[in-house]
């Protein structure tokens, strides 16, 4: 617990900083049907607005990431924020598509803005021992504000349908305000050097990124993303075609499905990874979430759906920040940019995985469940080739040792 009170309470902030950005992008969920209703728009642009928002971060969040460890951690928070709460109060008021669109984008922006830099400052306040729990800690605050945000958005949505837009405008603000008064700065360019690859353009780097050492957990983080929006995107239309379920009931196995992964974030995560090591949570987490995600294709009873849907969620929700805290380990002076292509990835698996999910759920609704099984368990196997040569390289390095 003496990692929340560090540096002034640094990590507390940043946990109640992205509960309220969470909160507030939570609180649109479900009045988000009923908004597009009333404004005409075609479930093809709703499509289009998801990927416009993802492939935006995409393409912003390595610069972001840049820009975090050239300029600081702080200054990037608190401009995300700002934006973020535009990108909201937009969107809320906005009577044409064009507005929209624009909303989306000003919103990848700041998703690109703020999520890198605050990876980078968990990792600049924490020691590798503490890595897990404080990454552990910021996932929590995310999942979390997810999990309350839609339940005070279908009740706020009883005053206007565009009352919780101004709502999550405002926590936005708040969040920035609170952030740039009583959040200290964590990183100063001077301190780590001057980044050498910060001339090289972006899609020159994303080009060369295979030679990285954290290649192979890039890799994972957009299996990751991919698999999840695969899961995420049609799990509504699949428990409708199957079980005929109302939406009070998809909405009851969501929430329940996601109370375990913060549960764990806060408590035994970092107990994990110290017990077990990155690899192999890393490893054991593919393999369950796969194995999970084909029992949602057997199972035949609520009480089997939600079984399986709590284990899935809990698998990646382990193996979400497991990977993060991998990463964060590898490089000290380039934190940022590595934060940064951790979210470009993300972002890549959430534009393809909807897409993709959405295709084969016209061929047959149990394809795209059966794809993200195949992938994920296809990392799997590529990480027990990464496991062993971890441990080689681990035993390689203490013979050099006693030999010494």
């Amino acid at each position: 617990m003496q990692l929340l009170f560090k540096k002034r309470g640094a990590m507390l902030i940043l946990m109640f900083n992205l509960l309220l950005i969470f909160i507030g992008i939570g609180l649109i969920i479900p009045i988000m049907p009923t908004f597009i209703e009333q404004l005409g728009i075609s479930g093809g642009t709703v499509g289009l607005l998801v990927a416009v928002f993802s492939l935006t971060q995409f393409l912003f969040s390595p610069v972001a990431g840049r820009m975090a460890d050239a300029v600081g951690r702080k200054k990037l928070i608190v401009s995300g924020m700002l934006l973020f709460a535009f990108s909201e109060w937009q969107f809320g008021y906005a009577d044409h598509v064009f507005e929209m669109f624009f909303s989306r984008v000003i919103g990848g922006i700041s998703a690109a803005l703020t999520m890198p830099a605050v990876m980078a400052y968990a990792a600049d306040i924490t020691t590798n021992e503490e890595r897990a729990a404080g990454i552990g800690y910021i996932n929590a605050a995310i999942t979390m504000g997810f999990m309350i945000g839609p339940g005070i958005g279908g009740y706020m949505a009883e005053w206007g349908i565009r009352v919780p837009f101004n709502c999550a405008a405002a926590v936005g603000v708040m969040a920035a305000v609170i952030t740039a008064l009583f959040l200290p700065e964590s990183h100063s360019s001077a301190s780590t050097g001057t980044v050498q690859k910060d001339h090289v353009p972006f899609f020159v780097q994303l080009a060369q990124v295979h030679r990285q050492p954290y290649f192979f957990s890039l890799l994972i983080i957009f299996a990751l993303s991919f698999g999840l929006a695969n899961f995420e995107t049609i799990f509504s239309l699949f428990v409708d075609h199957r079980f005929g379920f109302s939406p009070k009931e998809i909405a009851l196995i969501i929430t329940i499905g996601s109370i375990g992964g913060p549960l764990v974030q806060l408590t035994t995560f970092g107990w994990l990874l110290g017990h077990f090591g990155e690899q192999r949570v890393v490893s054991a987490c593919l393999l369950l979430s796969a194995l999970f995600i084909v029992l949602t294709l057997l199972a035949s009873t609520w009480t089997m759906l939600l079984v399986a849907t709590v284990l899935v969620f809990l698998a990646i929700d382990i193996l979400r920040p497991a990977v993060s805290t991998q990463m964060s380990k590898i490089d000290e002076t380039q934190q940022g940019y590595i934060a940064g292509l951790n979210s470009a990835f993300t972002s890549l698996g959430n534009i393809i995985g909807p897409a993709v999910a959405g295709v084969l759920f016209d061929v047959d609704i149990r394809f795209p469940y059966i794809l993200a099984s195949v992938v994920l368990f296809l990392c799997f196997v590529l990480s027990l080739r990464q496991e062993k040569a971890v441990l080689h390289k681990a035993s390689s390095d203490a013979l050099r040792m006693t030999r010494k």
